[in-house]
Order: C-alpha cells, then structure tokens, then sequence
C-alpha cells in the first residue's frame, strides 16, 4: 500500500477515481454519494466528541474495509478531519502512579496511527485461495490532503514499518502448522530480517543438549520436526547498555501431545508461535526504525505430538537451570519451553525482560478475546504497559502475581508442576511457574496472549492473527 500526502484537495483526487470520505453527524451510514464524477462515502459518526482514541483506531481500519468492499483501488482522506477527531480522543498518561486522561495527539502521532491501521486493515491471508478472474480487493494507494508537514510525514513513514511488520507476523502466525515447522520459522527469523544489522543464530539439538535444555528438548521429542532455539541480536544502543530481552513461544503446532486436546480445541493451534512471530516482527521493527536500543529476541522453537516417543504425563525433565519440572500435563508445554528461555535470557544481564506467549485458555476466560493478560511485579512496569497498550492499540490487562500462589505449582517429585490439577486461576499460576526461572536482579513482564491470538469481527481486520502484541512492543522499545 502506497500513503502519501498531497497539497492538492480531496475533489482533485476524487476526480482521478480515489473514493473520497467524509465524517457526518447526519445521514445514511455507508452510502456512496456519486456527483460531478466525484464519489465520496458518508460515514455517520453520532457522537464525534465521544470518538475515543479506540474508536479513532476503528474509524481508520474500517475506511479501508469500506474501500475493499467496494472495489475500489484508491481512496482520498483529509488529514484534519481525522485531527478534529483526534482533539476529542482519551489518551492515557502515567502521574503518581495512576492512570489519568490527558486529550489530544500530535500531528506525527496521528499519522502514525493511521499508516499502522490502514496497513493492518488491508492484510488479508490468501496463500492458499484461488484468484477469482476479476481479482482479489486491493487498495494501492491511500491519499491525506491537508497533511504537508514533515512531522506527518515522518509519521507515515513510522507507521508503514510498523505496519507492515503486525502483518508480517500476522502472516508466519496464520501459516498452516505444516507449512511452520521450527526449521522453518528458524528460515523465516533469518529472511526477516535480511540487510538489517542483525545476528541470528539457531541452536539445534545438540547445542542444546550441550546447554542442557531439558525442558525444549523434552517437549520437542515426540516430533519428527526437530526443535530449535532461535536468537536474534540487534545492537543499536552502547557497547554497555543492558538489552531488553525479549522471549516469544514458538510452538509450531500445539496438538497438546499424549493429553490430546479435543477436535473444537485443536483448530487454530498452528497459531501457538504467535509470541515467537511477535517478537521476531518486533526486533525487526526496531532495526529498521534504527531505534538506539539493545533488543535480543529469544524464540523456543517446538512442535507439540503425540507419539512412541513424547514425552508424558508424570514424566520429570531437568531445565536449563537446573530445576525439574514435573509433568502433570503434556497440553501445559508452553510454560516448559519458555523455563530454558527464560532462565539463557540471563546471560545477556538485560535491562527489561518480557516473554510473550499464547499461554493459556484460562486467560480468555479471565478477559475475554479484548485484551492480552499482563502479569509484572513492577508496579511502575504495569502502569507503563498499560498506558502504552492504550497508544498502541494493543491491550492489556493486569492479573496478580502474589507469592501466595507459589505453593499451588509446587512439585511432588519434582521442584515445580506444570499444571496444578486445579480449575481456578489457570493464567495466573502459568505465569507463577514461569516466575521460578527469573533473576529477581531485572524487571521482567509477562503477555499472556491468548486472548488477543485471532482478531474479533467487529475490529475490521481480516480473519487470522491478529498480529498482537508487536505495536505494543515497539512503543515499550522507543520508551523504555
């Protein structure tokens, strides 16, 4: 997709054959009005002082799904009627640790928001669907008039990257679990992020049997798809910064192994490496946006089947830290790859730790399919993730982490269980289990995304990942 500005007004473009815009109080929702060889679709918008920065984001996804629905290859914007409504919208700021409104945004942050959500309306997953003979809706160019400065600009040009990165990760996310093997998201980290000044490298199984990855290598044994541990280093910052470091689960495709999940459960699950296409889609963000920060993006890469040789329930596995894990559920894998990831995170003596991961199903029934589960100690952390989920547009949602909880992951056989055997609080003891692998010497926060992993129909975004939490990601790495 093509977003540029232009001096010239919106009958220039609506001429030439852009579907023109405008915001109403009054009039039919949705209807095209054709004058003078102009066309132009109403949007009604009942309450534009209400428009919060939530429904601005919508606003921007669904002119583009209104212009695909229509058949048309361009569309033409005012930039200020966008900024008028902008004037109106809840923002969130951090002061004495409360979250309190602040109204407006600037011009370059407007812009920014725009790009990323035109982009992010204009994905559609169709590698594997026959082109009809008139071809599939493909908007090409977005037009913003009024818009002529060089922070707007620089906006767009933010917001494309960013952009094109969520549905980058929307689009690995959305691959058949045949076609996503660990080998092949090991590929794909290494293309992504070709010519930009990153390292990757890829552990097999003999480095990690050498690491004494336990928990990867346990989980990963039932497959004929190997695992593998996948780094990523983009240096940006100083030589002696400390890095943030970010873990995504990259679990292929999730069958549950011996505790197999039921049919309803089991579709959708080559999705459960969503973390790992996030974060590698983040890292690649920041390189490509030059940000001066240190990232390090650690993906445990593993596919989850049943067979004469996976591992199973009451099974006991040494992680790389050296504490074992009793298996009391081989459907709980996740939590057992991000141990080893999380505990080789703490050779790079990082700053900021964040694992990203489709953890739990306990975590949809907690929040919903609205907001992504948000588990810290930090305090101060929570109310900056909170606050900068609102200007991402990538929601999240505090849950407790209390040391009370500890005693319900203890092991009988082994120092920590992976399930708890119990119906309560799913999400939160996931979250505890992988507590024991962290250094208390670094802040670290925990995204259970499970919530957020498929898009909901009322977003205006094609059916699939939802690309979740990149956007947040990469506005934590600018303000960290």
């Amino acid at each position: 997709m093509d977003i540029r500005i232009s001096r010239e007004n919106m009958a220039y473009w609506a001429k030439k054959g852009a579907l023109g815009f405008r915001f109403e109080i009054t009039g039919k929702d949705g209807v095209v009005i054709s004058q003078g060889g102009r066309h132009t679709c109403v949007l009604k918008i009942d309450e534009p002082e209400k428009v919060t920065r939530r429904k601005l984001i919508l606003l921007a996804r669904r002119v583009v799904q209104e212009a695909l629905a229509k058949k048309y290859t361009s569309i033409v914007l005012d930039f200020q009627d966008f900024k008028r409504l902008a004037g109106y919208t809840t923002n969130y700021a951090i002061a004495q640790n409360v979250v309190k409104p602040f109204s407006g945004v600037s011009d370059g942050e407007l812009a920014e928001l725009l790009a990323v959500n035109f982009l992010m309306a204009q994905f559609e997953f169709r590698d594997y669907l026959s082109e009809p003979k008139e071809g599939f809706s493909k908007l090409g160019t977005v037009v913003l008039t009024n818009a002529n400065n060089k922070e707007i600009q620089t906006g767009i040009k933010k917001g494309i990257i960013i952009g094109e990165e969520v549905n980058r990760s929307r689009h690995i996310a959305t691959m058949p679990g045949g076609e996503m093997t660990p080998e092949i998201l090991a590929q794909h980290a290494r293309e992504s992020v070709k010519g930009l000044p990153v390292k990757v490298s890829v552990l097999d199984e003999k480095a990690m049997e050498k690491l004494k990855m336990g928990g990867i290598l346990g989980v990963g044994k039932g497959s004929d798809a190997k695992p593998c541990f996948i780094i990523l280093e983009y240096f940006g910052g100083k030589k002696n910064e400390r890095p943030v470091v970010l873990v995504g689960k990259g679990v292929t495709f999730d069958t549950g192994g011996l505790n197999l999940k039921p049919t309803d459960s089991i579709l959708g699950m080559n999705m459960d490496m969503s973390g790992g296409a996030a974060v590698i889609h983040t890292l690649a963000a920041a390189a490509r946006l030059k940000l001066k920060k240190n990232v390090i993006a650690l993906i445990p890469a593993v596919e989850n089947m049943p067979s004469g040789s996976s591992y199973r329930p009451g099974d006991v596995l040494r992680s790389m830290s050296g504490k074992t894990i009793e298996v009391l559920n081989t459907d709980a894998e996740g939590r057992i790859i991000l141990a080893d990831a999380l505990h080789y995170a703490k050779r790079y003596k990082p700053s900021l730790v964040v694992d990203v991961a489709t953890l739990t199903g306990a975590a949809m029934v907690a929040l919903g399919e609205r907001a992504t589960a948000l588990f810290t100690a930090d305090e101060k952390l929570e109310l900056t993730f909170r606050h900068l989920g609102e200007e991402s547009g990538d929601y999240v949602w505090p849950l407790p982490l209390w040391e009370e909880y500890d005693a319900e992951i203890k092991g009988i056989f082994g120092d920590v269980a992976n399930d708890t055997k119990k119906r309560w609080g799913g999400a939160i003891t996931a979250a505890v289990f992988l507590k024991q692998f962290v250094d208390n010497s670094y802040p670290w926060v925990h995204l259970d995304i499970a919530p957020r992993m498929t898009t909901l129909p009322d977003e205006f975004l094609a059916k699939g990942s939802a690309g979740a939490p990149v956007r947040l990601l990469v506005r934590l790495l600018e303000k960290f």
